[in-house]
């Protein structure tokens, strides 16, 4: 029996409830709990595990031993493998001219570009002579050497690398000059550590850093409003993933307290893609009610979406679309949903095979349809997605 049957079973049984009165309740099948209390299947999907530690009135990491969320495709880690080297090479001792921080910003800003248009092939062959370059920045260079590590450990979870982009996010931190540069490396961490499925440490690390640097809304600067707020976002998103309703609302009316103070959404100096003011905080909303599996509100909350002259970065505004997509299947509406994923492929193609909500929309359509499109097949194709 695998670590999630085992504590599913035990759960189930203190909770005096039977094998087919868990699948009521969670609205997974009867069959589904069987083959996981008996072992039979060798692992579970976390929307799974969500729904019956809803059920059970339990915290979802309760009943998650490890990650959850697949690693690299072995075609990405072969991309990315002049990327890893470089990371892992020790200093260099040799000689000659050092990089001027002033030339890395310039290099940086092309890497930089290639990430929020999701260019993931071009960023890998352009990160190596960057992260050299960087290495060999003295002091005054320090900051800009963050930045680049930011911008690759972010990369890297993007690809879901993690093993990797943990190592480099921690880097980026410890040489992280103030608590605001900090704060971008910490969201980086708690973003890869919900990716991962260890909500109970993102949670706590997110919540950690927004309660230190909780600024008096009537004096702080946007930076000062938007670390915070984007922490508090990162720790809602963890706790309504692990059955915390109460808590990840409680943190989303602050952030929505500080996107209110801003006015609109800004993009500030210590953040290299992410955004943050009122449509940032509306978009997450969205996924929460996805989470909660409530698609009508999603629905409506998608609607009246806020737009500004700063849009969010095209990530959030990419996982914003799966949740609209997501939200159409639940409901039946799976021309409507189908639709919403394409566009989102055809807006991100290099960032959209590596998201697993597309996958598990694209699953409820194929049930849910007596037939598939040869776009349908396709698409199947590019997520690795059994028919």
């Amino acid at each position: 029996m695998t670590y999630a049957g085992k504590k599913v079973q035990q759960a189930r049984k203190l909770s005096g409830l039977t094998q087919k009165e868990l699948a009521s309740a969670s609205g997974v099948s009867l069959s589904t709990i069987r083959n996981l209390e008996q072992g039979d299947r060798r692992d579970a999907r976390m929307e799974t595990l969500h729904k019956i530690a809803k059920a059970l009135r339990l915290p979802t990491m309760a009943l998650v031993a490890e990650p959850r969320e697949e690693s690299a495709s072995s075609d990405i880690r072969d991309l990315w493998a002049p990327v890893r080297a470089e990371l892992m090479r020790p200093p260099s001792r040799e000689g000659g001219d050092a990089a001027t921080p002033q030339g890395v910003a310039k290099i940086f800003e092309g890497a930089a570009a290639l990430y929020r248009d999701h260019h993931f092939a071009e960023l890998a062959a352009l990160l190596p002579p960057l992260l050299r370059d960087a290495d060999t920045l003295d002091a005054e260079g320090r900051g800009m050497r963050v930045r680049v590590l930011q911008l690759a450990a972010g990369a890297l979870t993007h690809t879901r690398q993690f093993d990797t982009a943990e190592l480099v996010v921690r880097r980026s931190l410890a040489d992280s000059q103030d608590r605001l540069e900090a704060s971008a490396s910490i969201n980086t961490l708690s973003w890869l550590l919900i990716r991962q499925g260890q909500l109970d440490e993102a949670q706590a690390l997110a919540t950690q850093w927004a309660d230190d640097l909780e600024p008096r809304i009537s004096r702080a600067t946007a930076s000062e409003l938007s670390a915070w707020g984007l922490l508090l976002l990162r720790a809602s998103g963890a706790a309504v993933r692990n059955n915390q309703p109460e808590a990840a609302a409680d943190m989303k009316r602050l952030a929505r307290s500080a996107a209110t103070a801003i006015g609109r959404e800004v993009q500030v100096g210590h953040e290299t893609v992410r955004t943050f003011g009122p449509t940032t905080v509306r978009m997450l909303s969205v996924e929460d009610a996805v989470v909660h599996e409530q698609p009508d509100r999603a629905l409506r909350l998608a609607e009246r979406m806020p737009w500004f002259v700063v849009r969010p970065s095209s990530s959030v505004r990419g996982r914003h679309g799966l949740d609209v997509a997501m939200s159409h299947a639940l409901l039946g509406q799976y021309t409507e949903a189908f639709g919403k994923l394409s566009e989102v492929q055809a807006a991100s193609p290099e960032w959209f095979p590596n998201q697993m909500p597309a996958r598990d929309t694209l699953r409820k359509i194929v049930k849910g349809r007596r037939t598939l499109t040869p776009e349908m097949r396709l698409m199947a194709d590019t997520l690795q997605l059994r028919l």
